[in-house]
């Protein structure tokens, strides 16, 4: 009879198995990354993919004021038709930086998918020597760290980046201009994309120096007059040669990084400095790996289908409700956060048992009652129960006093008006739905 006041049966609609039987949904729809999929899985990005709208307007934009103020006038200065090259020479060079930016920006750059539950050595031992390991690389020992989000030892060279909320193969480093992790699976084409922007940028600032020359020779003017009559030749001068430092040395930089077979992420920690790569294969070797190697297949499958996790309607538990992950500290903060938000805005006063059910539907998980048993989040509890009280009933409203314990007899719990009762009071309620 308890389990009923407590534990309704779920719906079909709650269970996610209505009459045409669809019980199943995207992985990309599951995903607990940061990532932002689009095309239904087709394309990944990084949380900040907005941040590439700025990235197509620094490129698109010059190549604009370019072709309209500038390659548009020098068509007719060259026989053969050549000035028509200017043209299409930097409209080709602009779309392989836009094909190498998307296949940079909107594919898996590598994501080591999660794994659902922790190792055995993790799960036996807490130790911190547990969480790192060695393997041995050609000759040399390598240290893995365990990834406690991913719950999972990383794999040689992978990294977690805090941005995308991956772990992530062969990690290079998180770029924002892309808005996307560089590892692995799109680090060759990053390299491509910087090289191609460095041409770019080199193109446009020398013929807009072409340019100012016919203007000297046609007008018989200085280098200063000419420019004057051209003022969209300086402005493009300006921005080449300040980009060209940027995305130049960029080059440069990775170019060096894969001759000594370093990532970047690796050669800022000072990873290999006073010991052996166990990587490196000599600079030819290196550049074959990172240039001409296959790239291998993504290990996640965001299209796949996947059933849905059971969802149960939320269990009530003397006006509490227990947190989504089984977390008394999610239930606390949760229920917490209604209280507060209530009597903020009604000017204080009680909190009705409906509106709380209306504003609160998180499934119970029944690992609640072991998390509070074995003193895990017992204290956190205690102290967020006692915070809230005493900032939000400051005048002491009413409060009741219920009987309950496992055997149905009563033992005093405190229950104040807003839901919150003591850790002794959820694990007797949990206690007796389970008997």
């Amino acid at each position: 009879m308890m389990a009923d006041a407590f534990h309704p049966p779920p719906s079909a609609a709650d269970s996610g198995h209505g009459p045409d039987g669809a019980g199943f949904l995207r992985a990309h729809e599951a995903w607990k990354g940061n990532n932002v999929f689009v095309l239904q899985g087709r394309l990944i990005f990084g949380p900040d993919a907005r941040s590439l709208l700025l990235t197509l307007l620094l490129i698109i934009g010059p190549v604009a004021v370019f072709c309209i103020f500038v390659a548009r006038k020098l068509i007719h200065d060259f026989q053969h038709h050549l000035g028509i090259l200017i043209m299409v020479i930097v409209l080709v060079l602009t779309l392989s930086v836009l094909i190498f930016l998307l296949l940079v920006s909107a594919r898996d750059p590598g994501i080591v998918p999660r794994s659902t539950h922790p190792p055995d050595e993790i799960s036996q031992n807490e130790g911190h020597d547990s969480r790192i390991k060695e393997v041995m690389i050609n000759g040399i020992p390598v240290k893995v760290k365990y990834c406690g989000t991913c719950m999972l030892f990383r794999p040689p060279r992978s990294s977690h980046c805090s941005t995308c909320n991956n772990c992530v193969e062969r990690f290079d480093h998180h770029c924002p201009w892309v808005g996307q992790c560089i590892g692995l699976r799109n680090y060759r084409f990053f390299l491509m994309f910087v090289f191609s922007a460095t041409l770019l940028c080199l193109y446009i600032f020398s013929f807009c120096w072409v340019y100012i020359a016919r203007i000297m020779d046609d007008k018989h003017v200085s280098v200063w007059r000419a420019l004057i009559k051209s003022p969209a030749s300086i402005v493009l001068i300006i921005y080449c040669f300040l980009s060209v430092w940027f995305v130049g040395g960029l080059t440069v930089f990775h170019l060096y990084l894969i001759s000594t077979n370093q990532t970047t992420y690796e050669n800022f920690r000072y990873r290999y400095d006073g010991q052996d790569n166990p990587f490196n294969k000599g600079v030819l070797g290196n550049f074959k790996e990172v240039l001409f190697s296959p790239i291998p297949p993504s290990r996640n499958n965001f299209r796949a289908k996947i059933p849905k996790e059971p969802q149960f309607p939320s269990r009530r538990m003397n006006g509490g409700f227990a947190g989504q992950n089984g977390s008394l500290k999610e239930f606390v903060n949760v229920d917490r956060e209604i209280y507060i938000n209530y009597r903020t805005e009604h000017g204080g006063g009680s909190i009705s048992e409906s509106e709380r059910v209306s504003k609160v539907n998180l499934p119970y998980e029944p690992q609640i009652s072991h998390l509070m048993e074995d003193g895990i989040m017992t204290s956190r509890t205690s102290e967020a129960l006692a915070s809230t009280e005493t900032e939000m009933n400051p005048t002491g409203d009413s409060a009741k006093e219920d009987s309950i314990n496992s055997s149905g007899h009563s033992t005093n719990v405190r229950i104040t008006d807003g839901g919150f009762e003591n850790d002794r009071a959820l694990i007797v309620l949990h206690r007796n739905f389970e008997g």
